[in-house]
């Protein structure tokens, strides 16, 4: 298993930045949830899985006893989801608006400056 993680994350990461570089709204958005996702994922490998152990001090203990777990990489993971979930609704709201505004979620097709007058 762990040989296999960091292939899925490198293909996440290549699927990811293929789908960002395109010229649709929808694929650049779900080029940027991939891409959390392997961030995300690359950080919990980073951190290693300790099994049978915490981050918690024994009373019995001054220092954490082997094998404990890192907290610092499951708070940041942490904090990359509630991030990550920001992002993608502020992204789905921008394609809304943005569909709204010029009738298509295609790049090429919005290369004006001109306003355009919204419908009622």
């Amino acid at each position: 298993m762990e040989v296999i993680l960091p292939f899925l994350i490198g293909i996440l990461f290549t699927s990811s930045l293929y789908l960002i570089l395109h010229r649709h709204f929808f694929k650049l958005i779900l080029g940027l949830i991939l891409f959390g996702l392997a961030t995300n994922l690359f950080l919990f490998v980073i951190g290693r899985l300790t099994r049978g152990g915490s981050a918690i001090i024994p009373k019995t203990e001054d220092m954490a006893v082997e094998p404990f777990a890192d907290p610092v990489p499951q708070a940041l993971l942490l904090t990359a989801i509630v991030i990550g979930f920001g992002i993608q609704a502020f992204s789905i709201v921008l394609i809304k608006r943005v569909y709204q505004s010029f009738g298509t979620n295609d790049l090429d097709d919005m290369n004006t400056t001109d306003q355009i007058e919204e419908k009622e």
